[in-house]
């Protein structure tokens, strides 16, 4: 299995390489967890690692520039359909960030992480705005859009509007045992229980955002 990139290929032993590392990260942090942790999780040894990575940093590097870009390709594809709404670009832009949201939970504690910056690297947090304000400014386009064709209100504080949905997102997926008990979901199986939560909270996101954007009731 490949899996791209812009100039470069992941082989399938590279992806569950960042899955894992990601993983560790995310529980132990960064400082936290040694490249020996990593070779042990992965079942590969060290010099595997180095081969493919170069340094713990790197791999660190390689992990955001992976999740990055797949997200930065779905908002760009979005932006070039003609045939949606701006209404309906803005739903499948939440259903699809709810859907990385819920099948990489590692990666957005992670990212947590890093711009709570206990990651002490400048250079990183640097490309991590850079790819940020790309995808902030292909949302502003749908926007942009929308104002234009008289669907969206004319003064929309968009860098707001996303911040709610990431607010609101990350609070739900890193506190849901708060949410099973709130509702009396304990006796709920897992699998379940996340499918009702996705769609829970991709309706309520919809909603807010409908509201913020639009003058319909």
């Amino acid at each position: 299995m490949q899996i791209e990139r812009s100039k470069m290929k992941y082989n399938e032993k590279q992806v569950q390489i960042m899955e894992l590392a990601e993983g560790l990260f995310a529980d132990k942090g960064f400082d936290g967890t040694s490249v020996r942790d990593i070779s042990q999780a992965a079942g590969v040894n060290l010099a595997m690692i180095s081969y493919y990575f170069g340094s713990k940093e790197k791999l660190l590097s390689a992990i955001f520039e992976y999740r990055m870009e797949k997200a930065s390709r779905e908002l760009e594809n979005l932006s070039r359909e003609s045939n949606i709404s701006p209404l309906r670009k803005i739903y499948t832009f939440i259903d699809q960030y709810t859907e990385r949201l819920f099948a990489n939970r590692n990666y957005y504690k992670l990212m947590l992480r890093t711009q709570l910056k206990e990651i002490g690297n400048d250079e990183l947090l640097e490309r991590i705005f850079h790819a940020k304000k790309k995808n902030f400014d292909l949302i502003s386009q749908f926007i942009s859009q929308g104002q234009k064709s008289g669907v969206f209100k004319k003064k929309i504080d968009v860098s707001l509007m996303v911040s709610t949905l990431t607010g609101s997102s990350n609070q739900i997926i890193f506190n849901q045992h708060f949410y099973r008990i709130f509702h009396n979901l304990q006796s709920m199986p897992e699998e379940e229980f996340q499918q009702l939560l996705k769609k829970k909270l991709r309706l309520h996101l919809k909603s807010m955002f409908k509201a913020i954007l639009t003058n319909e009731a």
